[in-house]
């Protein structure tokens, strides 16, 4: 079988991490997130096809032509938006039964072994692995007879029942039926629209129940969920680089080559750090933090619940708590992201113009990419920054930075004379 990635879209509600990168390759627990899901597609496939648009060149840049020796195929994604239409663009590159998956979620290899399992047993025309919620809100609810899938309704609002979770197998005659499908309410070509267009014709779908682990990445705060869960779950402990008389490790703490953690280091696992970094002297990393490649954490710094990733900097008298840090980005000492609001509500923040509840009372900032940060600046929780600003020295970002913009603190200076 082979197995479809679709990872063509921008990811708009992960800005400003997604403003210069398609979101399948922001990295959690120093890892891009398509690798996990190739990772546990693996053992069920013998080629990728990834379906690319956004920036592509990023992805195709990070995997190269092979994944573990097994081939990738890039294929652009046709005109028009939606998963419909993404799958649709394989169809030249499968001829044969095919799994298709969501590049932007993370599952377990148990949800794969599973849909395979149902799909051949049944001798299904398609199948999909669904997951129990108690509110539907943001999912398409699949309403099912059995195992046998009626049809499935997006966005049903705050009800309980099976949600569509984005992994899918497929025989080929799918494709006579993406080209029915209509266009849906939101301008896009859904499959799940396909998929009820199948239902209606008769063809046997069914409905493979999950219950492991699994995360839509569509926010923010979910990649910090996704990181707590794979440094408590898949971390091991494992000392690579250098560690000076004095620095205290907690296990289980991950290393990579040539880091240097130098005395008065504090580190309580999970934590994970990668290659070439410099953490230290006399700071305090705590758990579920991963750290990248080539970074520096420096004299009296604390670190905790956050992601920084390759090539970043928080050298001198910071605080990082519950935040996210772009690559090529810099905190001036004294730079402080607050995690916690005064009445100790939940923390909301801005997605597509939107305050939205990040369901976390303690949430800091949201850093892009190459992004410089002057001295003394104090982060607001749950604010962002955009990839490429200058932000100056003293100032209180209450507000979300766009892109590439420069802020500076303005005094009127009184003068008087004697």
């Amino acid at each position: 079988m082979k197995g479809v990635i679709l990872a063509a879209g921008r990811g708009e509600r992960l800005r400003p991490l997604t403003d210069d990168r398609p979101k399948v390759v922001l990295k959690v627990a120093n890892r891009p997130i398509i690798e996990y899901v190739m990772e546990n597609l693996y053992p069920f496939v013998d080629e990728f096809v990834i379906i690319v648009r956004y920036k592509k060149e990023w992805i195709i840049n990070s995997l190269g032509d092979e994944f573990r020796g097994k081939p990738i195929t890039y294929v652009e994604q046709l005109p028009g938006e939606g998963t419909a239409k993404a799958i649709e663009s394989s169809a030249e590159s499968v001829d044969e039964d095919f799994i298709a998956v969501n590049g932007d979620i993370y599952f377990e290899a148990e949800a794969i072994r599973e849909l395979i399992s149902a799909f051949r047993k049944e001798n299904a025309d398609a199948s999909l692995v669904v997951k129990h919620f108690g509110d539907l809100s943001h999912f398409g609810k699949v309403e099912v007879e059995g195992n046998v899938v009626r049809s499935i309704v997006e966005k049903p609002g705050s009800v309980p029942g099976y949600a569509n979770l984005g992994i899918y197998a497929f025989k080929s005659e799918v494709f006579d039926f993406i080209g029915k499908t209509p266009l849906s309410e939101r301008g896009e070509y859904e499959i799940t629209d396909t998929i009820n267009l199948m239902v209606e014709a008769g063809l046997k779908v069914v409905a493979v129940p999950y219950e492991g682990y699994w995360n839509d990445i569509g926010r923010p705060w979910n990649l910090l969920e996704l990181n707590e869960y794979l440094l408590r779950n898949k971390l091991r402990h494992e000392i690579r680089g250098t560690v000076e008389e004095g620095a205290t490790i907690i296990p289980p703490v991950e290393i990579g080559e040539n880091t240097v953690v130098r005395s008065g280091a504090y580190i309580i696992g999970p934590v994970k750090i990668g290659r070439n970094s410099r953490i230290g002297p006399n700071c305090f990393i705590r758990p579920y933090t991963s750290i990248g490649d080539n970074c520096h954490i420096g004299n009296a710094v604390e670190v905790k619940n956050s992601i920084i990733m390759d090539n970043s900097n928080a050298p001198h008298l910071n605080y990082v708590g519950d935040s996210i840090i772009g690559e090529n980005t810099n905190l001036g000492a004294g730079t402080i992201t607050a995690n916690l609001r005064h009445d100790k509500g939940n923390v909301k923040v801005e997605i597509k113009g939107k305050l939205e509840d990040s369901g976390r009372y303690k949430l800091g900032a949201i850093i892009g990419h190459n992004v410089k940060i002057g001295i003394n600046v104090s982060i607001y929780p749950g604010r962002k920054i955009g990839s490429g600003s200058f932000v100056g020295p003293a100032v209180v970002v209450d507000k979300n930075i766009p892109p590439n913009s420069l802020v500076v603190l303005r005094q009127e200076k009184e003068v008087r004379r004697v």
